[in-house]
């Protein structure tokens, strides 16, 4: 395989660097906030994102949804699109929401664009419906689901959980979805089954980012069946009580609230079920830097910057950052024995 032309940055999680350039210009028109500065990542380019001049919103508008997001077509009209969520789930962090807004119009998704705001302006080419999902691999029962297959299958849980991103910024969000393990257990690993792999839709005509040669396209990542089992792993179809938006991987992706944020694959059409270690994309392009667990760990510095704080958006200081973003207590056990730097 060719190497990947990678930045100096993460793919997906990093600010690229002509945007990174700009940080004169940013701190000089922010210079309230230049201890953000210190954590080069996400957190200082909110701040630029919250300086957009704001536009009339549109008539009918979900009241949480941005204009621009709303005229890039992403977000549905007030009481459309809405989830029907069976119970309030279990796991859930009693924390202050990050806004809608903001869940939704900062994100990475470099499938639609490197900047922090261009999954929520670009991201209008994604189909979401139909949709289907190949479960195949070490299963007894390999096939394949639509979207709206599991919609009928499993009901619906909302879950608050901490978001925590590689590159030392956080949220928390609300999402609907139904654990992993339920998903599984319909198609029956066997014995053999020590790992899942995850892949994200390849479709350079619904995902232009993909275009770019910066990473082995499509978009990989992977759990220990054991991780995938936890029931804290979480396959994610919608937030705030609707419909998943296209920027935030529509109309399914993963998440494990106690890695950092790269490992949530996002609009999967494959999951596969393996004897061997899948491999996974940030590992690929740069495995001295992103390890396969990538669990959350103050202790445990990224090569480049560290993990110790964070910055919750919508917050002006920063906060401690907890080991496995502060799920020890379900996931710890999973990794007893193991030097927790192997584990980033």
């Amino acid at each position: 395989m060719v190497a990947p032309k990678i930045p100096n940055e993460p793919e997906r999680e990093v600010t690229p660097e002509q945007l990174y350039l700009r940080r004169r210009e940013l701190i000089k028109n922010a210079a309230l906030f230049t201890g953000a500065a210190t954590a080069f990542g996400g957190s200082l380019w909110w701040f630029t994102s919250r300086g957009r001049v704001a536009r009339p919103r549109p008539e009918g508008a979900a009241p949480e949804a941005s204009a621009e997001a709303v005229d890039a077509g992403l977000l549905v009209p007030a009481g459309a699109g809405a989830l029907q969520v069976a119970k309030k789930g279990e796991f859930t962090v009693k924390e202050k929401l990050t806004s809608f807004d903001d869940v939704t119009t900062y994100n990475n998704f470099y499938e639609f664009g490197l900047s922090k705001s261009d999954p929520a302006e670009n991201a209008g080419t994604l189909k979401p419906r139909p949709w289907t999902v190949e479960i195949s691999g070490e299963v007894a029962k390999p096939g394949t689901a639509g979207i709206e297959d599991l919609l009928k299958w499993f009901p619906l849980e909302e879950r608050i959980y901490r978001h925590r991103c590689v590159e030392a910024w956080s949220m928390v969000v609300p999402w609907i979805g139904f654990p992993l393990k339920d998903l599984l257990a319909r198609f029956e690993p066997t014995s053999n089954a020590k790992y899942v792999a995850f892949t994200t839709l390849l479709d350079m005509e619904q995902m232009p980012g993909e275009a770019n040669s910066v990473l082995d396209w499509p978009y990989r990542e992977g759990l220990r069946l054991d991780e995938a089992m936890n029931p804290l792993t979480l396959m994610v179809v919608g937030l705030y009580g609707k419909v998943l938006p296209n920027q935030n991987g529509a109309p399914l992706r993963l998440v494990t609230p106690w890695k950092y944020g790269f490992k949530g694959c996002k609009s999967i059409v494959r999951i596969e079920l393996t004897r061997e270690q899948p491999r996974t994309t940030w590992n690929m392009a740069t495995p001295r830097e992103y390890g396969f667990y990538a669990n959350v760990n103050p202790e445990v510095d990224h090569p480049r910057w560290s993990q110790a704080t964070e910055r919750r958006i919508g917050e002006f200081s920063r906060r401690d950052t907890l080991a496995f973003n502060g799920y020890g207590e379900y996931v710890a056990d999973l990794y007893k024995g193991l030097d927790p730097k192997t584990l980033y």
